[in-house]
């Protein structure tokens, strides 16, 4: 039995072993959404996809804000032929845009390494609760993990909180989480709703769920540096 559980463990070291290879060598993980070559066990959380462990060389320069958001105007097209970017924003780790169509409704949410230039689908809430499907997702529907509310909120099957009581509840969360921020500006999605937040200026951005009414802090931007 031992020498059983042994042999076990070791051939599920050698296929981690190999998907991380995989992803290294394709960068074709969860977050290549562009086909640019961004994956989670390559460069998504290791080096310069979502910026959470990004490693780069002394030299290395970030990528003009121009050419940032030209990449972003080209993804933004994969979400339909009206979309255009809404708040495009610079960050210490990645170049931010919302997508939105021609009324102003909130489609998705993008970034563009700041390093490489390469553009990807936001992780969190953008893919864990959005329910849009269409281009822009790949064609996968409903939020990355197959439907409305999945992720803290499993038995939803209609949108519990509107804009208004969003707003409050990023407000009350505000309250301990940085005393002194106030909700700047807002923007709804379908299935949960995105604020920018700060005291004297723009901070940090966090996003309520419309079906449970969670919230998550979007902490891969860095700090912010100008619009």
């Amino acid at each position: 039995m031992k020498r059983g559980m042994l042999w076990l463990g070791v051939a599920g070291l050698l296929v981690l072993g190999v998907a991380f290879t995989q992803g290294n060598r394709g960068y074709g993980g969860m977050m290549g959404a562009d086909g640019q070559g961004l994956g989670m066990m390559g460069q998504g959380m290791m080096g310069g996809g979502m910026g959470m462990m990004a490693v780069y060389p002394a030299q290395a320069q970030p990528t003009a804000r121009a050419e940032a958001k030209t990449r972003l105007e080209t993804y933004a097209k994969r979400f339909g032929p009206d979309a255009r970017l809404k708040d495009f924003m610079a960050f210490s780790q990645n170049y931010y845009a919302q997508v939105v169509d021609a009324k102003g409704r909130g489609l998705g949410e993008i970034l563009a390494d700041r390093y490489t230039g390469n553009v990807y689908l936001e992780p969190g809430p953008n893919m864990m609760w959005g329910t849009r499907s269409g281009p822009g997702y790949g064609g996968t529907g409903r939020g990355m993990m197959g439907g409305p509310g999945l992720v803290g909120s499993p038995s939803a099957s209609a949108e519990q909180y509107d804009l208004a009581n969003a707003r409050r509840l990023a407000e009350q969360f505000l309250q301990g989480y940085l005393p002194g921020a106030k909700v700047l500006e807002a923007q709804s999605f379908q299935g949960y709703f995105t604020f920018d937040y700060g005291r004297r200026g723009l901070e940090g951005m966090l996003s309520v769920s419309a079906y449970g009414g969670q919230i998550w802090v979007h902490t891969w931007h860095g700090v912010f540096l100008g619009e």
